[in-house]
């Protein structure tokens, strides 16, 4: 018995040990983005470990606004209420530099909080499906200034009217904002953001109760570490290329860069994490939220499999009987062919006159489709065989 105590204290003692190395040896950026990780855990039921890791990179890249060019957004985004959005707002406002809260804000208390360049504020904007909802016309000016101010360097004119004199104002536009809300946004917005499509929790999922007076202390003071931490890299950051991972590119590239900077600085194995949850992230959003345009060249896609041409009669009615697809109740009223040339137009696609067999009739081809199924929805898989056949049947 006294061998087996023996063994087992040794046992325990020499896990303690390498646990410790293990502590000593890790990163000190790593460890902090851990604890950042840990802390949102603790309140927010995330839809992936991917959204976690973004939420904690998009958080340090708050705390190093002038090293960027651009700054990505974040929207928790959900289909109804009580998903977690304003609580993942709230728990951010404990972490970042200079939160200030904007629900139901005016744009001039907005415009000035934003253009208090030594402040730097971080926006954290709730309920924002009420200034792109039905009511977007009242919120012009909001919507600008998020618009714009994702770039270094922009502003946000206006126009100021003194007595009789009017004059021009530029108010600084650039900076950290986090949004949450019901259904979608804008595509404006939404390509300059990382998207977390939130759900509500299931019976598995628990998460501690939040009580901000109980649990602000904590969260300042991973604010705090994690503010010193970047304070002393911010100039290495300025000028980091972080390498993209395949199919990452363009408006996305510019979303992410900050964020693998991060991950670059912090080491460990947030660089290869980080990248990996881009990959999902960017791959998430690309199919979850198409244009009604790319929509409709995937659906076309579905529909030219085997044929080199279709009539637009024939198409319509494949399209509108499509019942995960739009096409049948745009705004009350199914696609007809007026609308389809006027979709297909913008991407210099025309119907022709087409002859299957006896059949003469104008529609469309694979040939001409083949070009933006290529750009925009990827490599078409139409063969080179036509069911001139099978056609004919359907359409006698």
């Amino acid at each position: 018995m006294g061998t087996c105590n023996s063994s087992f204290e040794l046992d325990s003692l020499d896990s303690y040990l390498a646990a410790e190395t293990l502590a000593a040896e890790r990163p000190i950026g790593a460890q902090i983005l851990d604890d950042v990780a840990a802390f949102l855990s603790r309140f927010v039921a995330y839809p992936s470990e991917a959204a976690r890791n973004a939420h904690t990179l998009w958080i340090a890249h708050a705390h190093a606004m002038d090293a960027w060019e651009s700054t990505p957004r974040i929207a928790f985004l959900s289909p109804e209420p009580g998903s977690g959005k304003t609580r993942a707002l709230e728990i951010t406002e404990l972490l970042v530099p200079n939160a200030v809260e904007a629900v139901n804000v005016t744009p001039a208390y907005l415009f000035r909080k934003v253009g208090d360049v030594e402040m730097q504020p971080t926006i954290l904007f709730d309920e924002i499906d009420t200034v792109f909802g039905p009511k977007a016309k009242d919120n012009e000016e909001i919507r600008g200034l998020l618009n714009a101010g994702h770039r270094r360097g922009a502003v946000a004119g206006r126009c100021v009217v003194k007595g009789k004199t009017v004059t021009t104002e530029e108010i600084p536009a650039y900076c950290a904002v986090a949004l949450a809300g019901l259904g979608d946004l804008p595509d404006t917005i939404l390509t300059r953001s990382i998207c977390i499509r939130m759900r509500r929790r299931s019976p598995e999922e628990v998460v501690e109760p939040y009580r901000r007076r109980v649990h602000e202390d904590d969260g300042h003071a991973i604010r705090d570490r994690l503010a010193n931490w970047i304070a002393g890299i911010t100039p290495n950051l300025a000028d980091a290329w972080p390498t993209m991972p395949e199919g990452i590119q363009d408006r996305d590239a510019d979303v992410w860069e900050p964020l693998l900077a991060i991950a670059d600085a912090a080491g460990g194995e947030w660089p290869s994490v980080a990248r990996c949850n881009a990959v999902t992230l960017v791959t998430d959003a690309k199919v979850a939220t198409p244009s009604l345009g790319i929509k409709l060249l995937t659906d076309l896609k579905k529909i030219f499999e085997g044929y080199q041409q279709l009539p637009t009669d024939t198409i319509l009615e494949r399209l509108n009987n499509m019942v995960e697809s739009p096409w049948g109740d745009l705004k009350g009223r199914p696609l007809d062919s007026r609308g389809l040339a006027r979709r297909l137009g913008k991407y210099h696609v025309k119907p022709k006159l087409i002859r299957i067999g006896e059949y003469v009739s104008r529609g469309y081809t694979a040939a001409d489709l083949h070009d933006p199924w290529k750009r925009y929805v990827g490599v078409p898989t139409i063969e080179a065989v036509t069911s001139v056949t099978a056609l004919q049947g359907e359409l006698s």
